[in-house]
């Protein structure tokens, strides 16, 4: 079937490592919507991440935000669905690692991702990168305010393990009642039971009466993995972790090269503009990552 939709990771896939959508990036998503194509990002940033690139990038209709638990229309404001991590769930998974793993850390993301609730200490241990916020400004909350709503997502951070060696440590306690990922940021990232990518995707193919196997996906981070592996045609980045690789059809050139580009010229028998291919990234897309 032709492809009716494509779902793109922004950070490390469709945006350049200075966090700019490049002019050839944009001529190829121009293309793609011209030709009756839906463009989605679908991203661990939150809705006003998204804002911030959406003018360089040409986004004015759905996002799927929060590692799929979020999708907002950007123009009009409109939520299709917002899934969260239940309070219950979250004093469980916060009481238990915290005994397990001495010194780990919890920040709430909620309010459709506008509110950021650190508890204290996270903010000495992080930097502008993680989240594109100033550590000044992520607040020093006890943790009890930290898990006293619902979550979008749950970000866990520990001043010296990896998110790897971390998660490690939270399936060793086989909890249940979460889903949880982490996105090449110093952090996991945990959300509601069954969210992920893929999730919010689907959902919002339904509302659009989109076909699976219409749907062409773009990523490079274990985040991606589940939309990579859903979607009738899922593409990793050359710069792509392994649990994209593997969850991947095909593999593209890295973002650095533009390869989402390369993917939709070829899609639309376009030919790779000799002028942009190689020039400098422009039009800033800095914001909001992993929050």
């Amino acid at each position: 079937m032709p492809t009716a939709l494509i779902a793109t990771d922004l950070d490390g896939t469709l945006l350049r490592p200075d966090l700019s959508v490049s002019p050839r990036t944009r001529r190829a998503l121009d293309a793609a919507r011209a030709a009756g194509i839906v463009v989605v990002p679908v991203t661990a940033r939150q809705p006003r991440g998204v804002q911030r690139i959406a003018e360089a990038a040409g986004f004015t209709e759905w996002a799927l935000c929060s590692n799929g638990s979020y999708g907002v229309h950007l123009t009009t404001g409109e939520v299709l669905f917002g899934a969260h991590l239940e309070v219950a769930t979250q004093r469980a998974v916060a009481g238990a690692m915290a005994e397990r793993v001495p010194g780990v850390l919890f920040v709430s993301v909620r309010q459709g991702g506008e509110v950021f609730v650190a508890q204290t200490g996270y903010a000495d241990i992080a930097h502008f990168e993680d989240h594109k916020r100033e550590p000044g400004e992520m607040g020093r909350h006890p943790l009890d305010d930290v898990l006293a709503e619902p979550s979008l997502k749950f970000i866990m951070r520990h001043p010296e393990l990896t998110p790897r060696e971390l998660l490690a440590e939270l399936r060793a306690l086989n909890l249940g009642g979460y889903a949880v990922t982490h996105s090449g940021a110093p952090f996991l990232e945990v959300l509601a039971e069954g969210v992920s990518k893929a999730w919010g995707l689907a959902k919002l193919c339904e509302k659009l009466g989109i076909a699976q196997n219409e749907v062409l996906a773009f990523g490079d981070a274990p985040n991606d993995a589940e939309m990579l592996q859903w979607a009738g045609r899922g593409v990793a980045m050359a710069n792509a972790e392994a649990e994209a690789l593997a969850a991947a059809d095909e593999v593209t050139l890295s973002n650095t090269e533009d390869g989402v580009a390369a993917v939709i010229e070829r899609l639309l028998h376009l030919a790779p503009p000799a002028a942009t291919a190689s020039s400098p990234a422009s039009s800033s897309a800095s914001g909001p990552s992993g929050s």
